[in-house]
């Protein structure tokens, strides 16, 4: 049975802690490997590295921390098809599904390496008499990251490409239930020529993630997970002092118009419900269908979805197993709840007969009509694939069932009316927004985060906001010019 360490100073690391915990192929059921849990000890060697790489690494010259990132963006290109194995491997996600999130990720990478234009400051020259001003933007310091189960690559791309090419040295506590990715990642960073100490992964759960949150050292956390968690990491990491990006839970609702091409957004409900068991925090789960439109879009639903093949992600199938068998008990669950609340199950994944082992982890596409918001398949946040449809009578309907929702992650509405579609950008209180677009996820040269219980904290991802959050500002006045003593003045500074 292999065990799954940690990787500290540019070298695995096996750690003091005694506990571990079971890494499973959710495809067969079979554990394949025991991953290390840090305690907190092992958390401050993970850290004191950061800290003690970080003052080399930000006196880096912007070119050569540009060519380090180029190469990482090279070698993870060549190899992007290794990366994605170990994904559905330890996920369960299909191979393609695995390859997109890759890619995904790399496109952070990419925007990464224009980092020498984004970190340019101001210049203002004479100001005030023979007194010039200029900003620049400097790095925090050591900063964490910790990233959840769905995404191992792409959520821990989110942030590390910008907060390494701005100068800061990163600890990465992935999810234990797939860390090899991360392993996998800090390996080609130090194949690409990143200094050791500058990328440490920390495996682990909640100690680990408290050790980092209560840790001097670390200057900035990012976060991506549940709602509970991530306001729990937003106020224990902000109670030490730290600036804290935490992008919790969704609950995404697709709006259908009766104008809507229907074969498009059943397509689109179908492709982002379903699309890696639901398990994706940029899923549709609800689908709200206003007026007459709801009985055809229904059946379109229903019949596309019927045609999914459920099983081993390497065998081909288009939607593979949940990542564990306790979260696929808990969304089978919710199915029966939702029918005993009164939803129509329209169709019963329970009984999916999967191309993998009797073991999986299965659960097929499930479809419950008549969804009424009070019921705990809309209110709760059930990331597996099961698809809610709600039924209004008018955009006015939809659109408070969407405002009204705790949950402000993405949305998108299906129409051909571009004044509804403006509109509708314009009303909904979500952080991303489709327009016949069903998963809004934003290019990396643009931000990505929710509102409302889908954020904590005011800095979404990547982006823009990516720089700034892993940057923090300076400005500096001088004068050169005049070496002439002024004289003794206890007032308040003043331009002339």
């Amino acid at each position: 049975m292999r065990t799954i360490a940690h990787w500290i100073d540019g070298k695995p690391f096996e750690g003091t802690g005694p506990a571990t915990a079971p890494v499973t192929n959710p495809a067969t059921g079979v554990v394949t490997g025991q991953v290390a849990l840090a305690d907190t000890a092992d958390v401050r060697v993970a850290v004191a590295a950061a800290a003690a790489a970080f003052p080399g690494w930000r006196d880096t010259s912007l070119s050569r921390r540009t060519q380090i990132l180029f190469r990482f963006r090279e070698l993870l290109s060549e190899r992007r098809e290794k990366l994605a194995a170990l994904i559905t491997a330890e996920h369960g996600k299909v191979t393609p599904d695995a390859l997109g999130e890759v890619t995904r990720g790399l496109e952070v990478v990419e925007f990464a390496c224009g980092i020498p234009h984004l970190l340019k400051g101001g210049f203002t020259e004479n100001a005030s008499t023979k007194v010039d001003i200029f900003s620049i933007r400097q790095p925090l310091g050591p900063v964490a990251i910790i990233s959840p189960f769905n995404f191992p690559a792409m959520v821990p791309m989110w942030f590390f490409p910008v907060a390494i090419a701005a100068g800061n040295t990163v600890v990465l506590k992935p999810s234990e239930k797939d860390p090899s990715a991360s392993l996998w990642l800090a390996r080609l960073w130090t194949e690409a020529g990143l200094p050791d100490g500058v990328f440490n992964v920390v495996q682990g759960a909640k100690a680990a993630v408290d050790g980092l949150l209560d840790d001097p050292d670390i200057k900035a956390v990012s976060f991506v997970g549940s709602t509970p968690v991530a306001r729990y990491v937003y106020e224990r990491g902000t109670a030490a002092g730290k600036r804290v990006q935490a992008l919790g839970g969704a609950k995404n609702h697709m709006v259908v118009l009766p104008d809507a091409d229907l074969d498009l957004a059943a397509d689109a409900a179908v492709n982002a419900g379903f699309g890696s068991a639901g398990e994706r925090c940029m899923a549709i789960s609800v689908v709200v269908a206003v007026g007459e439109v709801a009985d055809a879009l229904v059946s379109r639903i229903t019949e596309r979805a019927r045609t999914i093949r459920t099983g081993d992600g390497t065998r081909g199938t288009d939607m593979g197993p949940l990542v564990t068998r306790e979260h696929r008990d808990r969304v089978v669950g919710y199915v029966a709840k939702g029918e005993a609340e009164g939803a129509r199950v329209v169709l019963d994944g329970r009984g999916v007969e999967p191309d993998g082992a009797a073991d999986g982890f299965w659960l097929g596409p499930t479809i419950l009509d008549h969804v009424r918001p009070e019921m705990s398949v809309y209110t709760d946040e059930i990331f597996g694939p099961v698809l809610s449809i709600v039924r209004t009578t008018s955009y006015e309907e939809a659109l408070a069932l969407i405002n009204a929702n705790p949950y402000g992650n993405g949305t998108a509405i299906f129409t051909n009316d571009g004044g509804a579609a403006r509109r509708f950008h314009t009303e909904v209180e979500v952080g991303m927004v489709g327009i016949n677009v069903p998963i809004p996820v934003p290019m990396a040269y643009y931000s990505f985060g929710g509102w409302k219980s889908s954020l904590f904290g005011d800095s979404h991802a990547h982006g823009s906001d990516g720089v700034h959050f892993y940057t923090r500002t300076k400005a500096v006045t001088t004068r050169w010019l005049d070496p002439s003593h002024g004289g003794l003045n206890l007032g308040f500074p003043q331009n002339d």
